[in-house]
């Protein structure tokens, strides 16, 4: 069985698919932004705690400020990809609940934004590693 409403002309299977998908999505995106409530108070808290700290000379009296803010940036670096995955599962709905098209694309839109970031992501974690062990390799090699 097939609906065609307003230009969208999916089977009646297809529709259900994505109903369930962007409410799989919804909850996935829920999470993803208590997530990012708990980096944002881990930065909080790390930050001070750290400045409960002593002062102390060498490498972790450097980190001690650098600890906050790593946290911090994960957070806004975490809230992109949730964004998207929202934005698609509250269009997708949206876009069904209507039969709206246009709403639907941009849905789709916003998902392949998400696979995107997680795919330029990847790749970048994915080379970051190749990085740290070819220097890890040197360091070993230089301090034989």
């Amino acid at each position: 069985m097939e609906n065609q409403n307003n230009g969208i002309q999916l089977q009646e299977e297809a529709f259900e698919y994505l109903r369930e998908s962007a409410k799989w999505s919804m909850f996935l995106a829920i999470l993803g932004f208590v997530g990012i409530g708990f980096l944002a108070i881990a930065a909080l808290l790390m930050t001070s705690l750290m400045s409960l700290m002593p002062e102390t000379p060498g490498p972790f009296g450097a980190i001690k400020g650098f600890i906050s803010i790593l946290y911090l940036v994960m957070a806004i670096v975490y809230l992109f990809p949730i964004y998207y995955l929202y934005k698609y599962a509250t269009d997708a709905k949206s876009a069904l609940q209507n039969y709206n098209s246009e709403t639907l694309t941009n849905a789709f839109k916003n998902l392949k934004s998400h696979h995107k970031f997680l795919g330029i992501s990847m790749i970048i974690i994915i080379s970051l590693y190749i990085v740290l062990a070819i220097v890890a390799v040197i360091a070993f090699a230089a301090f034989r």
